[in-house]
């Protein structure tokens, strides 16, 4: 029996606005990730996410961590605005809930960049104490 994929690696696109539109765009990526890399998810899966994301000059000072944070969760749960009864993009996973552990982080862009950051999606290891 073959092993199910659960890590995704994208590039998150530069930010825009409105953010609807950024997470439209994040959206854009997984959806085309998932279908490349072949990866699932379940409801009962828990998962982190490690996220790289790069800000120029003042944006770098202006964008709250936790806002950027919802807009990438939102992003993977097929929501980018209206009602939550309805999505308005392609579901990544099922529900936020099934996010464990985040490290998030925001810096300048390195050069070879291109102003692109970084999201992982992966498997959550809980381990027992």
């Amino acid at each position: 029996m073959a092993i199910r994929k659960t890590t995704l690696k994208i590039r998150l696109p530069q930010y825009i606005t409105p953010r609807l539109k950024w997470r439209i765009a994040i959206n854009e990526e997984l959806v085309k990730a998932i279908q490349n890399q072949k990866v699932t998810y379940l409801l009962t899966d828990k998962l982190e996410l490690i996220i790289t994301l790069y800000l120029k000059d003042i944006a770098l000072e202006f964008h709250d961590i936790d806002n950027r944070l919802k807009d990438i969760m939102d992003a993977m749960q097929g929501r980018a605005g209206g009602s939550k009864a309805k999505l308005s993009i392609p579901r990544i996973i099922f529900n936020d809930s099934q996010i464990f552990k985040v490290t998030i982080g925001k810096k300048l862009p390195t050069k070879q960049s291109n102003g692109l950051g970084h999201l992982i999606i992966r498997k959550y290891k809980m381990w027992a104490i």
